[in-house]
């Protein structure tokens, strides 16, 4: 019922600016557009929300501040938020348009990929959530369908604060999310954060690195459930032969708790690039085999109720709050989950030994508070004694318990905001509060080298005095060495960007004589210079030898022709027969290949010669008519001029000639007529 009215806005103009060119792509919130903005004369894409969205004037309201908010956002590795506004019953949005395809189009031809491709795609995407994460906002919805991939190189992430203004928004009471990478506390109908688009970029980086989602199911309420109730496996076990630190990357970002994940994409982006830096070349060529066809892969944004509903793929639609957060979520009629989840092996393992140890530590307890002789034996006083001492040790070991867990070590306390202090600092700070610091060393594009990025545990949370606190140190921005793109194609030169984490700077054209066109002859920076992830990289392309019109030179003399056309950088060449000419006298140029168009430099003009016009006998016209006189001097190749002797015509004879014997063909003979 949505789709045909959407369907008409081709070819109209929203609100006296955007003409609808096209539809590119629908989805369960909105329809997108190519649209030409006609104020500007540029190409944008024109997000226009489903009527039942439209008419919520507080979500409308919402999705305009959130607009604002991320119109603010500008980075190279995030899709710009251009304009926002009604049309009649329309709400849309303009965002910039990226003319390419998306990161679920590599997934589906190329994955499973190399490490070293896998961690160049997210490194950008982890990027723009960091300064997304700086400037307040969550993204809420990461999924490769919302990774952009540019023709020309660029990645960036699109949509950002569509999904905050639907999750804020209380006339839906859902939230929004893909069931293949919802964070399990979005579930659960909590707050999401920094943190919950950790986690689906960490499912986005396993399906990169194993050409599979860790959880996959028929419905999408199974799936859902598995984010909440399993362990994001290794990415190795799927994939054997993957180094161990991609497996604890991808492992540290799904945790299900989110305290136990980076504390913001910042915090990730420097371990991210540090594990790129470390691993041998080996680990991050590895290549896996090709991922099994025919996954079950819910990359949509999906419906998890009690009601049955049909899973539309890869379209955006809601995933429904439990009614009661610590519950099962309800599956389809017919769909049978367990009411409890099983644990995994190694959780079962660990629970056994922490029930096997408390039983021994109440045993012992059991075997302290009972004596080995009966107190009833011997003297009242001897009994009394013992009790004295056994009160006295308890109480004693009350306070020690008293003052461990309330003032000393033990106590529970927050974990101060450490960001942008130097060591120094951070560490006092922490001895302060009872804290026992180490460091380690982390890149950062914004905090300065030598400050602190962030802490683990973050800022805020609470953990045992006695429980230490690492301080992530700022190395500085990670810098990379520019590649050498002199000598090579465009293509190839993107790709060579795009490998090196750079970016498509300015690309200049110019004419030049000994480089082939297309090919890249200057750069800047130069190769090997040491700039961060991301930096423009600019181009100069020859755009092949310079074109030369060719001038005509046509009845100038041989020499003076020459000279002209060696004066443009071309070659002469005559031709070894000369040919008469009536109009060129001899030695003049007669005629020239080319006559016209465009030659390059060193390029070649034939020119022919012209020995001058021929040698014509004049016919004797003597005593014949004007005109039978005229049409015999005309034939034999001259032109006729024609004198009154008398000022005019009175017997028409022809009473002499000015020339007789030979003369030079199309020469004038004058006739003089009685």
């Amino acid at each position: 019922m949505q789709e045909q009215p959407l369907d008409q806005l081709v070819g109209t103009v929203v609100d006296h600016r955007y003409r609808v060119l096209s539809r590119l792509a629908a989805g369960g919130m909105s329809t997108v557009y190519l649209a030409m903005d006609q104020r500007l004369d540029r190409e944008v894409a024109l997000k226009v929300l489903h009527p039942h969205l439209a008419s919520d004037e507080t979500f409308v309201g919402r999705l305009g501040r959130e607009a604002k908010t991320a119109a603010r956002l500008s980075h190279p590795h995030v899709v710009g938020v251009l304009d926002q506004g009604n049309d009649g019953s329309l709400a849309y949005l303009v965002m910039e348009y990226i003319p390419g395809h998306t990161l679920r189009d590599v997934i589906r031809n190329r994955a499973p990929l190399t490490p070293r491709l896998a961690l160049a795609l997210i490194d950008p995407v982890i990027e723009g959530l960091a300064a997304a994460h700086a400037a307040g906002l969550v993204h809420r919805d990461i999924k490769p369908e919302n990774v952009l991939m540019a023709d020309d190189g660029r990645i960036k992430i699109s949509d950002f604060g569509l999904a905050r203004a639907v999750t804020t928004s209380t006339s839906t009471g859902t939230l929004i999310g893909t069931v293949a990478y919802i964070a399990p506390e979005l579930v659960l109908g909590k707050t999401a954060d920094a943190r919950s688009d950790i986690y689906s970029a960490g499912i986005v980086l396993y399906e990169l690195l194993t050409g599979h989602q860790p959880f996959e199911g028929d419905v999408p309420v199974q799936v859902a459930y598995q984010h909440v109730h399993s362990v994001v496996p290794a990415p190795s076990v799927r994939v054997p032969g993957l180094a161990a630190d991609l497996d604890e990357l991808v492992q540290w970002c799904t945790a299900a708790d989110p305290e136990a994940r980076p504390v913001d994409a910042a915090a990730l982006l420097g371990e991210l690039r540090h594990i790129r830096t470390s691993l041998s070349d080996e680990d991050l060529d590895f290549n896996a085999a090709p991922a099994t066809a025919g996954r079950t892969a819910h990359s949509a944004t999906e419906v998890v109720s009690a009601a049955p509903t049909e899973a539309v793929p890869r379209s955006t639609e809601f995933i429904r709050r439990p009614a009661h957060p610590t519950s099962v979520i309800p599956a389809r009629p017919g769909l049978e989950l367990p009411a409890e989840p099983q644990p995994a092996p190694a959780a079962a393992s660990n629970r056994d030994r922490k029930r096997a140890l408390r039983e021994t530590e109440k045993a012992a307890a059991r075997a302290a508070a009972t004596p080995v002789h009966n107190l009833r034996e011997g003297k009242p006083r001897r009994r009394f004694v013992i009790w004295a001492v056994a009160v006295l040790v308890l109480a004693l070991l009350a306070a020690v318990a008293g003052w461990f867990f309330g003032l000393g070590p033990g106590a529970v306390a927050a974990v101060p905001n450490l960001q942008n202090k130097t060591v120094a600092e951070a560490q006092a700070t922490l001895s302060g509060l009872g804290f026992t610091a180490v460091t380690r060393d982390v890149f950062d594009d914004s905090i300065g080298q030598g400050r602190v990025v962030g802490s683990d545990p973050a800022a805020r949370t609470r953990i045992r005095k006695f429980e230490p606190v690492t301080l992530l140190v700022s190395k500085g921005p990670q810098l990379f060495g520019v590649p050498s793109l002199t000598g090579g194609t465009l293509d190839q030169a993107k790709t060579a960007l795009n490998k090196g984490a750079m970016a498509l700077g300015k690309v200049t054209e110019q004419f030049n004589e000994d480089v082939a066109a297309g090919t890249v002859t200057a750069q800047s920076p130069a190769p090997q210079t040491q700039v961060r992830a991301g930096t423009p990289v600019s181009m100069t392309v020859s755009k092949g030898p310079r074109p030369i019109p060719v001038p005509s030179v046509v009845g100038q003399d041989q020499d003076s022709a020459a000279n002209a056309l060696t004066g443009l950088g071309l070659k002469v060449s005559v031709a070894p027969e000369r040919v008469f000419d009536r109009k060129v006298p001899e030695g003049s140029v007669a005629a020239q290949s080319p006559d016209g168009g465009n030659l390059t430099r060193g390029g070649t003009v034939m020119l022919t010669i012209s020995k001058g016009p021929r040698m014509v006998h004049v016919p004797d016209v003597f005593r014949r008519s004007e005109k039978e006189a005229t049409a015999i001097l005309r034939d034999a190749g001259f032109d006729v001029k024609v004198s009154y002797a008398f000022g005019t015509s009175v017997l028409g004879i022809v009473a002499g000639q000015d020339k007789t014997g030979n003369a030079p063909e199309g020469s004038t003979v004058t006739i003089t007529v009685t």
